[in-house]
């Protein structure tokens, strides 16, 4: 479809101006054809237009697109997730074999606005239904050219630490002994985060080191969960090939135990893991999971190589 300068399924236009990112990581800067070819024939497609484009402003909001053209340039992500689950539904009426769909949803989609997705899709007897959170990977193939605003102060200052705070203390088990965090807050929210290991060693200077960073983050105003979605998942060599000898390590590495603590805290991840039926990693046991046609394991193992 990019060869031949069409859309490669029944999706709407991601953007009008987006970022693709090559496979050797160079970024080019693209305006959708159909709307340069209209820009061009009718004239408006000026070197000022092109700039208010690639800044992110909407077609609507520049005076030199025709308002008739700019009422039907909607774009995927100003489509309501209902509405993408409503086109597919009708176009797959008339197909035999598979439809290429995405509900695109806002990077500030929960996990309930995923689940209202899936269930409102399978209500209307859909085949299959495919979700994307923007920014949920790292390296996005195609991003908006819209930059997020600065804040409105440029050097962000922790708030002072109280005399006194009240917290939890939890204990993991790592691959280099125990470490033990602890989770203080203090009237305004979550303010600090002390990390301890056992008698074992390891490595307290990582996950000191960890702690005073996420702590002054905390008491600057950083959103925890924000902290969370960093740390967690950050693997360890030592934490994971001692996993699999030993089923009562339960974390990755220090900064993700650090993460799963702030994350308990909060109190979203008070319920215990469901165990679930599947293949095992051979590289550290634990069950795996289906992904893009692969059996990917948290410690970073995938069939696919």
């Amino acid at each position: 479809s990019l060869i031949a300068g069409c859309n490669g399924g029944i999706k709407p236009i991601f953007s009008i101006v987006f970022e693709r990112k090559a496979l050797d990581g160079e970024t080019f800067i693209q305006i959708n054809e159909l709307v340069k070819k209209l820009g061009t024939e009718q004239g408006w497609l000026t070197e000022k237009v092109r700039d208010l484009l690639c800044k992110g402003i909407a077609p609507k909001d520049i005076p030199e697109i025709p308002k008739e053209l700019s009422d039907v340039l909607v774009t995927a992500h100003e489509v309501s997730p209902e509405w993408h689950v409503r086109i597919q539904v009708a176009f797959q009426k008339y197909t035999d074999n598979a439809v290429s769909k995405t509900v695109n949803l806002a990077s500030t989609a929960t996990m309930e606005d995923v689940d209202k997705v899936f269930r409102f899709a399978y209500k209307l007897g859909n085949k299959g239904t495919t979700v994307y959170r923007d920014n949920a990977r790292e390296n996005q193939v195609i991003s908006t050219t819209k930059k997020i605003k600065a804040p409105d102060s440029k050097n962000l200052i922790p708030r002072p630490r109280p005399r006194k705070t009240k917290g939890q203390t939890i204990k993991f088990r790592m691959g280099c002994g125990t470490l033990f965090v602890n989770v203080n807050e203090d009237e305004f929210g979550l303010c600090e985060v002390f990390g301890s290991l056992g008698k074992a060693g390891g490595c307290p200077a990582q996950s000191e080191a960890t702690c005073r960073v996420v702590s002054t983050a905390l008491r600057s105003g950083v959103d925890p969960k924000a902290l969370i979605e960093q740390l967690k998942g950050i693997r360890c060599l030592s934490t994971i090939t001692r996993r699999k000898d030993n089923k009562g390590i339960d974390v990755l590495s220090c900064p993700d135990a650090i993460a799963r603590a702030i994350e308990e805290v909060l109190g979203q991840n008070n319920e215990p893991e469901k165990v679930f039926e599947g293949k095992k990693c051979p590289d550290c046991g634990q069950i795996m999971r289906y992904e893009s046609g692969c059996d990917v394991c948290v410690c970073g193992y995938s069939s696919c190589g």
